[in-house]
């Protein structure tokens, strides 16, 4: 009887979506030579050639395909047995990866994770950052359960759903703020602006709302990091425009200034996951933590 290994077969799918030994290498944080030895076996184990290689690079054999075709249902079959044992145990228990952008990393987790683990000690949670397409593409690829991303997000089989609405924000030292009250994309295009990194789906929104002044923008920095921006505008080297939720406590704007941007601006915030997750008991636990703390802030807004 032939028996096939889950982490190869995950790995043959991984092969296949990126279309490469060593982007599937990279991503798994292993050698190509792991990878390419890994297919080896899956296909000396069904004595079958599963991928073949061409002039663009590698694509399935027909047996490839075939197999392909089960790899999802064998997947969630494993998925639906492991939460029908779950439920038969007291204490909530196993891991869970979520993936989300740095702001919300800083600014909104800590207090997510920290009730998790007081309500569930032997619960993991494990977080990923980066920007919303990596954390869609990983959701899709079954390395991250759950994504918190900046809307729209586009992909494969999702469930989307939005949790948080947010306001952005100028963010200035004291004695840069006589520019103005509040600020304008015309105002914006004049001034050295410190933004995201190109790449992310914050970026974007605010490339956007920029544009609308008719003319081109260039930023006197691009930093991948919100902390970075900050400390950058509190050296008084320009302007950023930030989330509010980066700003929202005392502690976080220290020795910055916030300003309103005229139109306003906001982003939304979603959930995304694969339709055929399962949702066990700690996905379940992970997701209402995280709607009880928007809540929350929510309530806290408009008290």
């Amino acid at each position: 009887m032939t028996t096939l290994n889950l982490d190869q077969l995950a790995t043959y799918r991984l092969v296949v979506s990126r279309g490469s030994f060593t982007a599937a290498a990279d991503v798994l944080g292993i050698s190509q030579p792991a990878v390419s030895l890994q297919i080896r076996q899956l296909e000396a184990s069904l004595q079958a050639r599963l991928i073949e290689r061409t002039g663009r690079g590698i694509r399935p054999t027909p047996a490839g395909m075939t197999l392909l075709e089960h790899c999802e249902a064998i997947e969630k079959a494993v998925n639906t047995a492991v939460q029908s044992v779950a439920l038969h145990q007291q204490e909530i228990s196993g891991t869970v990866t979520l993936g989300t952008g740095a702001t919300v990393c800083i600014h909104l987790l800590p207090a997510v994770l920290l009730t998790l683990r007081k309500s569930w000690p032997q619960l993991t949670v494990g977080v990923r950052t980066g920007n919303t397409q990596d954390i869609v593409r990983a959701v899709e690829e079954n390395r991250i359960d759950v994504g918190l991303v900046t809307l729209p997000a586009t992909g494969r089989l999702l469930d989307i759903t939005p949790v948080m609405t947010e306001e952005f924000v100028v963010i200035s030292t004291a004695e840069r703020s006589e520019t103005a009250s509040v600020f304008t994309p015309a105002l914006c295009a004049n001034i050295p602006l410190i933004v995201f990194e190109s790449g992310s789906g914050t970026r974007q929104l605010i490339d956007n709302w920029l544009l609308s002044a008719g003319k081109p923008i260039t930023p006197v920095m691009e930093l991948g990091s919100i902390e970075a921006i900050k400390r950058m505008v509190r050296a008084g080297l320009g302007y950023s425009i930030v989330p509010r939720l980066a700003v929202e406590s005392p502690q976080e704007r220290s020795g910055l200034v916030v300003h309103s941007l005229v139109p306003a601006l906001h982003r939304t915030l979603g959930l995304v996951m694969r339709q055929d997750r399962v949702i066990t008991r700690g996905i379940h636990e992970v997701i209402g933590h995280i709607e009880n703390a928007v809540s929350a802030r929510n309530n806290a807004e408009g008290a």
